[in-house]
């Protein structure tokens, strides 16, 4: 258990970042499964600069790995690219 006052506040202060991180992490899958399963070239095209965005905005916050966000970026990026 925590000895002192800035102890006890560190314990708040992580566990609320910690449910905000969950909270943004799993809008992040959420928005990255509605992408893939979109089969519509023009829907999906409109998404990506959102995605893509979300994802620089959660590297930049540590959230996510900055590589991890550039391959989501990029396999995102070829599944457009590859609809008809």
């Amino acid at each position: 258990m925590a000895n002192h006052k800035s102890a006890e506040k560190r314990i708040r202060q992580t566990a609320r970042r910690k449910e905000q991180n969950k909270y943004y992490a799993k809008t992040m899958r959420n928005a990255l499964k509605a992408l893939r399963n979109t089969t519509d070239k023009k829907a999906a095209a409109e998404m990506l600069p959102k995605l893509s965005s979300m994802l620089d905005k959660l590297a930049k916050k540590n959230i996510i790995h900055a590589n991890k966000a550039a391959n989501l970026k990029s396999s995102v990026a070829k599944h457009v690219n590859s609809l008809a």
